[in-house]
């Protein structure tokens, strides 16, 4: 059901438990309610009271002289049943829920609504705002502006409104969505997508559910034009989804929420502080085309420490032309730094006009993409009243720095400033001009570097052509069926179930060997694994495995001993919110040690997942370390793509993963394998032809991939 006009600008409202006592929600939804009473019919609803805020009551929805538009519900949870069945009743169809505790009447409740093809926000809300359409239901105040905030938790939602008002940013719409029983957030944003007072989002949620919805509405705010800061829990290791494979311990709810920020262009933030600071600055201008900032500053050590903060935010302060150099020696002492960052050496003390100078020429080099000026400046007039006038000047000159390339062929360079001031009139007329204003230069840069981050091109959305294949049996020799038919290199391999089959198995495989029990998932874990056989340890071997863990299905591998490979992981998993996704990390028996992963959403194509490659602090590995050769990435990004589109197109698989894949200057080779279905059977599998669906052929001859061979040929 599409999103109703009732919760943006509806034609009448009744609220249910108005009150004029002050310290109840019921005062300030009735307040607010009747300051927009010159744009809508207000009805205000009292079973005890005759008259409210002098204006007169009716005892129930069902008494008002006609159907209100939007129902807004404020009283004891007994008796919300009654009154949205009474509601109802008269013809009403959409409900604003500000009642908790609603507990196993939820259920009901939901029931009643779909019946009617009725919509409520709530319960559980803290309210909703609009400001363009007089509309204020909520507890507090909200200042105008051009922030839109949906939260799930009404109390952070207003926290960041507050935060917001503090800095002058205001608000456009604001919509507690509680506990979600009916309107979703996903609902809230699409109609935001389409909001012309709207300019920035600000998203809190605590879990995700209809994840894939989420990430689609943010895509359109995006295309929209529109900003998105998405702020959420999940950093604790207690918040960690589990999965069944090695992958999805290694991987949060974090992880998988930036991956789908990516897809959809939109940014997470880690607290409200940090999204007000983004807003702030995509409240007043454009994000910046690239990552190459100049820093002004009248304090060498200001300056220092501000160039120190920028690369760690992902920023680079790139040494200036001597063209530049040159035309800043023009204009500031000898003792003056000029290569960035710019040391002033109180050239601006001397005239002020000399911030503005600087400012615009290196603004206009063509060198930087944003310009950040921190120290002294918005002090000058609140300490020395007789400079008031001269700073207002030359921050008036800035403010029109700001607006350079707006309206011109010229790139448009954004200037951020950091004050040591926060509230003198020289912040205040920063502010006014548009200039992001901050009062710690930590706070500046760390703004500047998430803003950078979200003039980027967000990742391809996922796409595939891959036809979707069965899941597999359980065990590993299943395993290696499903992966070789994604066309994932494997050992040479064989199936067997007794000491006779294993011995057959040894002279038709090229040692060194490698035996596992095949039904067991993390076999180092269970000592199910034994590698470097030979003839004369083969038998012992495979003699002590067998008595110890008993019959099942075992499979003899050749062992891959090529030199110069570097061992990663490959794993895919369905997330309960966002669906299917893939990781790629450092792999091996260390890989949980080193928890070194890169998470997308899947399936992801060749560029993703080289970038995905790009993120991993193992990167180097791969390129050559230490005089190793460089493997063949290649082919690594062959299999990640091959397994996230497995992962999204093969409903019936929950896990895959492939730990390690070692990959060689020749090609990669997946060594082990994990594949889990939504709902695996508990007998096992019957047993299938001796010898590997890769190896098998006409007349007995071997039918590989290139790939497959090339790999292979690499093994002794």
């Amino acid at each position: 059901m599409s999103f109703p006009q009732a919760f943006v600008d509806p034609s009448s409202i009744a609220v249910v438990g108005a009150t004029e006592d002050r310290v109840k929600w019921g005062y300030w939804l009735a307040t607010g309610a009747l300051v927009g009473a010159g744009r809508r019919q207000v009805w205000l609803v009292n079973r005890r009271a005759a008259q409210v805020l002098g204006r007169p009551c009716r005892p129930t929805v069902g008494d008002l002289p006609e159907t209100p538009d939007l129902v807004v519900l404020c009283v004891p949870s007994e008796h919300v049943l009654p009154v949205v069945r009474d509601a109802l009743a008269k013809g009403c169809r959409a409900f604003l829920g500000i009642t908790a505790g609603l507990g196993t009447d939820e259920d009901e409740l939901a029931a009643m609504l779909n019946r009617a093809g009725a919509r409520m926000i709530g319960p559980n809300s803290l309210g909703l705002f609009n400001a363009a359409a007089n509309l204020r239901l909520a507890w507090g105040t909200f200042a105008p502006g051009s922030l839109a905030i949906v939260s799930q938790s009404g109390q952070l939602g207003s926290e960041i409104a507050a935060l917001g008002a503090r800095a002058g940013l205001g608000v456009s719409r604001f919509y507690s969505v509680g506990n979600q029983l009916d309107v979703g957030a996903a609902d809230v944003l699409e109609s935001l997508a389409v909001d012309e007072h709207t300019t920035t989002v600000a998203l809190y949620l605590e879990s995700f559910a209809d994840g894939a919805r989420i990430v689609t509405a943010l895509e359109a705010l995006r295309r929209a034009g529109k900003h998105a800061l998405v702020l959420t829990t999940g950093a604790s290791e207690g918040s960690r989804r589990l999965a069944r494979s090695h992958t999805g311990s290694m991987t949060s709810a974090l992880d998988v929420v930036d991956a789908a920020c990516r897809v959809a262009g939109a940014l997470r933030v880690a607290t409200p502080r940090e999204l007000v600071d983004v807003a702030r600055v995509l409240d007043a201008t454009a994000p910046p085309g690239g990552r190459r900032v100049a820093i002004i500053s009248d304090s060498g050590g200001q300056g220092g420490i501000a160039a120190d903060l920028a690369a760690s935010r992902g920023l680079r302060a790139p040494v200036f032309t001597d063209r530049l150099q040159t035309g800043l020696r023009a204009l500031l002492p000898a003792a003056a730094a000029v290569s960035n960052p710019v040391d002033l050496a109180g050239a601006g003390e001397a005239d002020l006009q000399v911030y503005a100078q600087v400012a615009e020429l290196v603004a206009a080099s063509g060198e930087v993409d944003p310009v950040v000026m921190s120290g002294y400046l918005g002090c000058y007039g609140e300490d020395s009243p007789s400079l008031e006038s001269a700073e207002f000047t030359v921050i008036d000159r800035l403010g029109n720095l700001g607006h350079l390339g707006r309206t011109t062929d010229a790139p448009h360079v954004p200037l951020l400033v950091h004050s040591m001031s926060a509230s003198s009139p020289a912040v205040a007329r920063l502010r006014e001009h548009r200039v992001p204003v901050f009062d710690t230069v930590d706070a500046a840069l760390g703004a500047l570097g998430r803003v950078t981050r979200l003039g980027r091109k967000p990742r391809p959305a996922p796409a595939t052509e891959r036809i979707a294949m069965a899941a597999p049996a359980p065990g590993y020799w299943a395993a290696r069926t499903f992966l070789t038919a994604l066309g994932i290199a494997m050992p040479e391999a064989r199936r067997v179930t007794d000491a006779a089959g294993f011995a057959e198995a040894c002279v038709s495989l090229r040692p060194p060997l490698v035996l596992k029990a095949g039904w067991i998932e993390h076999k180092s874990e269970h000592q199910a694994v034994r590698t470097g056989l030979g003839p004369d340890t083969a038998p012992a071997a495979f003699r002590e495995m067998y008595e110890r863990l008993g019959p099942g299905e075992y499979v003899v591998e050749e062992q891959d001993t090529r030199p110069g490979v570097v061992e990663m992981l490959i794993g895919a998993r369905r997330d309960r919110d966002f669906g299917p996704t893939v990781a790629v990390g450092h792999g091996g028996i260390h890989a949980e040690l080193w928890r070194d992963v890169s998470v997308e959403l899947a399936p992801v194509d060749r560029q993703t997942a080289a970038g995905m490659l790009d993120r991993l602090r193992s990167r180097r590995l791969l390129d050559g370390w230490r005089g190793q050769p460089a493997v063949d990435v290649e082919a690594l990004i062959d299999a990640i793509v091959a397994v996230s589109e497995a992962i999204a197109v093969t409903t019936g698989v929950a896990d895959i993963e492939v730990n390690p894949i070692r990959v060689g200057p020749e090609g990669a080779l997946a060594v082990d394998a994990l594949v889990v279905s939504r709902s695996a059977p508990e007998v096992e599998p019957e047993i299938e032809p001796e010898v590997a669906p890769e190896v098998s052929g006409v007349n007995g001859h071997r039918e590989t991939t290139e790939k497959q061979e090339k790999s292979r040929e690499h093994v002794h």
